[in-house]
């Protein structure tokens, strides 16, 4: 009696067309029939079209009849099926690039074209970087209903070593700024799956106004105090000598303005729905401000942060600003420190935090953070951060964390 080979070899099984329920099961059902191992195993949908491949290590007296049922369930799915033969050198090679390095890139825009996405390729191209995966974050556009300030995200899993980190990161910015996209670029680890805290400046960044400023305007300074809060911001002079200057202006005003002012501050778009997904997710929050306690702790009642730090107004017996403030000023190297503090009393890893600001002051804790990101940000710190987010809401800030608009619908819609 002839005796049976025992040598095993790899298929690679490539099926495409229309998708339908079951198909994958009736392929495993074949495959786990005839004791077929899987080796790796991907699948994508789009539009209903289905993209199937299987690596299968199988025994090679088998591997005909399974081409041979494969092929005949095929035609009964209305499907395309191919298969391609791998040797054991051609998958070893295969293996071994399990160790490389992997990074995601996500790319955002109130839409994204083929342009755009087109020069993004180009650079991981030209940076030595494989495309694994690409991954649509955002829901899919109505065309007929379009939604107001829409928003579109796509993220690359990519495999490999940029042959020139510093400049790839400076091609990405010139494209962002060039075709209105943004996009962040991080590594592939386990701290990227496993943020645990959030720091945010809070003027001009969870709120679009500086309060310093809606209180200058009731006391009649606006135009004095606004000209050093830009020149401030630019990191053109020394925050805490603007601050005390500043501060100094508003002395006389009542505080009972400030409730009216938090009262209207205006909330900036996407912070409602970022909040609630932070929260519902169990992230630690904080408010790390260069601007005052009194609206901080408005916001913290308002979306159960967890922690503010900012800065306290001296308030006189007559319930009048006295040009003075307490306690130690919150400026860009007190911001970093706190975010160590905070990390460190929830035993979280720097890794695992993430800082969002718009001024100079705030580079010190974006660049502390694990993951710094730039909202809207001066032309410096846009410069100086490895992200930034320019075109959409705060509420982009999910999508650098990998939340889908499918998982946030089940958070609940905002």
């Amino acid at each position: 009696m002839e005796e049976k080979s025992t040598k095993e070899e790899q298929i690679l099984i490539r099926i495409t067309g229309r998708d339908r329920p079951g198909l994958t099961a009736s392929i495993m059902e074949i495959l786990a029939s005839k004791d077929a191992k899987i080796l790796d195993i991907g699948q994508a949908d789009i539009h209903a079209t289905l993209s199937l491949g299987i690596l299968i290590r199988i025994h090679e007296d088998a591997s005909g009849q399974v081409m041979k049922e494969l092929l005949f369930k095929a035609t009964e799915l209305g499907v395309n099926i191919g298969f391609s033969p791998i040797t054991d050198d051609e998958y070893e090679k295969w293996v071994e690039r399990q160790g490389k390095n992997r990074y995601i890139l996500t790319i955002i825009g109130r839409s994204l074209s083929a342009k755009q996405i087109g020069a993004v390729t180009m650079v991981i191209t030209r940076h030595g970087l494989n495309i694994d995966s690409i991954l649509r974050l955002t829901g899919r556009m109505s065309i007929k209903n379009p939604i107001h300030k829409a928003k579109a995200c796509i993220q690359f899993s990519l495999r490999g070593t940029p042959e020139n980190r510093p400049a790839m990161q400076e091609e990405l910015m010139h494209i962002s700024s060039e075709m209105e996209i943004d996009f962040s670029f991080q590594r592939d680890d386990m701290y990227r799956r496993m943020r645990r805290l959030i720091c945010f400046d809070m003027d001009s960044t969870l709120i679009q106004t500086e309060c310093i400023d809606e209180l200058a305007e009731r006391a009649g300074v606006g135009k004095e105090v606004r000209e050093i809060t830009e020149s401030a911001m630019r990191g053109e002079i020394d925050f805490k000598e603007s601050f005390t200057r500043r501060v100094a202006l508003l002395k006389g005003l009542d505080a009972s303005v400030m409730e009216d002012i938090a009262q209207k501050m205006p909330i900036t778009e996407g912070v409602d729905k970022l909040m609630f997904v932070l929260k519902r997710c169990g992230y630690k929050i904080a408010i790390l401000s260069g601007g005052f306690t009194y609206f901080g702790e408005y916001l913290q009642r308002k979306y159960g942060i967890d922690y503010v730090y900012a800065n306290e107004l001296e308030v006189d017996e007559n319930n009048k600003l006295t040009g003075r403030y307490l306690g130690e000023i919150v400026d860009g190297h007190r911001k970093a420190e706190l975010l160590k503090l905070i990390a460190q009393v929830e035993k979280v890893n720097l890794a695992q935090t993430i800082a969002v600001g718009d001024g100079a002051n705030d580079l010190p804790m974006l660049g502390e953070a694990g993951l710094g990101i730039a909202f809207h940000a001066k032309p410096r710190v846009v410069a100086n951060a490895k992200q930034s987010i320019n075109t959409i809401g705060l509420d982009g800030v999910l999508y650098f964390l990998g939340f889908k608009d499918s998982y946030l619908g089940e958070q609940g819609k905002m």
